[in-house]
């Protein structure tokens, strides 16, 4: 099946659903996203700082560049201007270092907060209760120019429906206690992404609002060695 295909029955397999595809092109060539675009996909995620500001030079404007893996604090300056979600933050320092740089370009840059919900050791991401203490903090208060939009998990490499069926449950409720204490009143707060192209429909019947779909559209990726976010 060819890239715009795959795109094509992914789409006609989401309408009617609260869900948006993202198309992991992390390690995969321009040419190959130009492919997705082509097929009217926009939303698009990366897992390294310097692939994707590669990359965005070389397509569209109206890609939406989504981060989705671990972020290191002096990345940020180089993604600040142009990404238009960082899915993975997992700490406060990250989530001061994204505001610091999106204030240099006079913007707010959506993003969600990781959770660890896996039973492997090189997933990364917060416990609820460090996100609510990160939360009800007077220096979170403080950032104008991050947004809030949800959370986001990787679930285990794991062939266990009910394995996947517990985490993706887990971070459905970590997602409802936040709205619920903290972002009762904001519409913005409304994103769950979770699922990859082996566990989606899992991910979705359990409330996912964004899957991360990778190898499913673009095929095998050319590493063996990465730990996956999509």
């Amino acid at each position: 099946m060819s890239i715009q295909e795959s795109i094509h029955e992914f789409n006609d397999r989401l309408k009617g659903s609260n869900c948006q595809l993202i198309a992991v092109s992390k390690t995969h060539p321009v040419e190959l996203i130009r492919e997705a675009y082509a097929a009217g996909q926009r939303a698009f995620g990366e897992n390294k700082a310097q692939e994707m500001t590669a990359k965005s030079p070389e397509l569209p404007e109206d890609v939406e560049w989504h981060m989705i893996g671990h972020l290191q604090t002096n990345k940020v300056k180089y993604i600040a201007s142009f990404v238009h979600m960082i899915q993975s933050v997992d700490s406060f320092k990250l989530l001061q270092e994204i505001n610091k740089q999106a204030a240099k370009h006079n913007r707010v840059i959506n993003c969600l907060l990781q959770f660890y919900i896996a039973e492997e050791e090189t997933k990364f991401g917060l416990s609820l209760e460090e996100a609510q203490q990160l939360l009800r903090s007077q220096e979170f208060k403080t950032l104008e120019n991050v947004r809030i939009c949800g959370v986001m998990g990787v679930a285990t490499n794991t062939d266990s429906e009910e394995e996947l069926q517990h985490e993706f449950r887990t971070l459905r409720h970590i997602f409802d206690t936040l709205k619920q204490e903290f972002f009762a009143q904001q519409d913005d707060f409304k994103e769950i992404s979770m699922g990859m192209s082996s566990d989606y429909q899992l991910a979705i019947a359990e409330g996912s609002t964004m899957i991360r779909v990778g190898s499913a559209i673009f095929g095998n990726r050319n590493y063996t060695t990465t730990p996956s976010n999509s």
